[in-house]
């Protein structure tokens, strides 16, 4: 396969709710077969709920190539009490947090990833000046993925490494 270039970013709707949570669930999965200790909350159903609510406040975004979910991730204009727990409280309200960017695996290593990175900067039609995101530390591939994509780490928080990068405007 070449690199994917051609898909289409849209909200979720509510109605997408379980196709997003399963999309995610099967990532999870996916990482635990791998060996890749990250997500496995979400097996449990932990986050469903947080999923569902991030959908209905339209903050989830789904990824669609052909006729298909091929990725999904949320981008919050406001923290979640983990923000708040990873990056302590921001007071400037000048970020937006990206949370659950997830490719389906048979779409990894072909662009979706940094094209979706590409298509957040360029259309996040926001006042906010970082996007902010956390991954767990001991992840090497996804650590080196966001410092390749222009994020600066900026400390490490219970086992999660904290990432940041100015949004263009």
């Amino acid at each position: 396969m070449s690199v994917i270039t051609d898909f289409e970013v849209k909200k979720a709707t509510v109605l997408e709710s379980d196709k997003v949570i399963s999309l995610l669930k099967d990532i999870a999965q996916w990482m635990r077969d791998k060996g890749i200790q990250q997500w496995g909350y979400l097996l449990e159903g932990g986050d469903d709920e947080e999923i569902h609510q991030a959908i209905v406040d339209q903050h989830t975004y789904i990824v669609i190539a052909g006729s298909e979910i091929i990725a999904t991730f949320t981008l919050s204009p406001d923290q979640s009490e983990w923000d708040q727990h990873i990056f302590g409280k921001d007071d400037t309200h000048d970020s937006l947090y990206l949370h659950r960017l997830a490719v389906k695996p048979e779409y990894m290593n072909l662009g979706v990833g940094k094209n979706l990175l590409k298509w957040i900067q360029e259309n996040h039609h926001s006042n906010k000046t970082y996007l902010k995101l956390d991954c767990v530390a001991d992840n090497a591939r996804l650590n080196q993925f966001y410092r390749e994509n222009g994020f600066e780490y900026v400390g490490e928080t219970d086992s999660h490494n904290k990432y940041q990068k100015v949004l263009s405007r």
